[in-house]
């Protein structure tokens, strides 16, 4: 019987395959210039849009970073969290953790849409979402950090994951540092991590049962938030998770917590008498360290579990499959 490669055509064609083997393996790895050539106004076009919509709402800044955690959290950054219901997915957005809570859908559509004008077919949801992430940070004074660039979308989502894997504000530090490390993070990249609701709001039923019940808390701090809070009603009434500056990205988010003055029950449990008082107690004292943490920690999460090379889709409308 003849060898495989006795035919020179056929000893192409095998080396040709391992070649273009080896070019896929290449493409399924994230990189900071995925686009310079084939949209190479992509970033800038995010930019403008963030920048934009946090100048109309500063809240929407934290809004779309927390968009990009929990989407990350749920079988990793691929944009699932932006799929609506039909009748053959149900989607993530009606989780626990996302309903009536997760914002800034129509700041994504915006930007899908600038970018298949420019550029059709190009660049993913998931993508986008991390992007608009790191620049509401830099828009509301934070650090920057170089967004590694390459996601695809997923054609699927979990409702059941969402529920099950976005840490909840009730978690005690031991189930904090669980959730965290279940996708991979240290302790420390979780306290840095939480450091993000030194920006933005929360809704009156995630920190209620902290505000009348527990021993943990400022006294005036938690008088002044029942008076936005009642005991009974008013579940979306919104109040600042940094009391300080909620509208600033800084450190004063641990300052708080050695004040008593965190809002969920999850944020003050990082400063209770634990392992990572100690943590706190620094990024209190030092703003640079905080910062370079966080963005460190943000590439970390942005890499959890992306969908490259062949994998998934490019959405053309991040809402729905192609």
């Amino acid at each position: 019987m003849a060898s495989k490669y006795s035919c020179p055509l056929n000893k192409f064609k095998f080396f040709l395959g391992w070649f273009l083997l080896l070019i896929n393996m290449a493409s399924a790895q994230l990189s900071s210039n995925f686009y310079a050539t084939t949209c190479p106004r992509a970033l800038a076009t995010i930019k403008s849009a963030v920048s934009s919509a946090v100048s109309k709402e500063a809240r929407m800044g934290a809004s779309l970073l927390r968009l990009h955690f929990h989407d990350c959290f749920v079988n990793g950054c691929d944009a699932s969290i932006l799929l609506d219901d039909t009748a053959n997915i149900t989607g993530e957005k009606t989780a626990g953790p996302n309903n009536n809570s997760v914002r800034g859908y129509e700041v994504i559509d915006t930007i899908k849409s600038q970018l298949e004008s420019l550029c059709p077919g190009v660049v993913s949801c998931a993508d986008i979402v991390a992007v608009a992430a790191r620049d509401s940070v830099v828009a509301l004074g934070g650090p920057s950090w170089s967004v590694l660039l390459g996601r695809r979308d997923s054609t699927t989502a979990s409702l059941n994951a969402a529920n099950s894997n976005i840490p909840a504000p009730t978690l005690s530090l031991s189930g904090l540092i669980s959730a965290f490390s279940n996708k991979g993070f240290t302790a420390k990249e979780m306290v840095a991590l939480s450091g993000s609701h030194t920006i933005g709001q929360a809704r009156c039923t995630t920190f209620r049962r902290r505000i009348y019940n527990e021993t943990t808390i400022d006294p005036s701090f938690a008088t002044s938030l029942r008076a936005n809070c009642p005991s009974t009603g008013g579940d979306n009434n919104l109040s600042p998770l940094d009391t300080t500056s909620p509208t600033t990205f800084d450190n004063a988010y641990y300052k708080n917590l050695q004040s008593q003055k965190g809002l969920l029950h999850s944020d003050q449990q990082l400063f209770s008498g634990g392992s990572t008082d100690s943590q706190v107690n620094a990024y209190s004292s030092n703003l640079g360290s905080f910062t370079t943490d966080f963005a460190n920690a943000m590439v970390k999460m942005g890499n959890l579990s992306p969908l490259t090379g062949t994998s998934g889709q490019i959405r053309t409308n991040c809402r729905k499959v192609n």
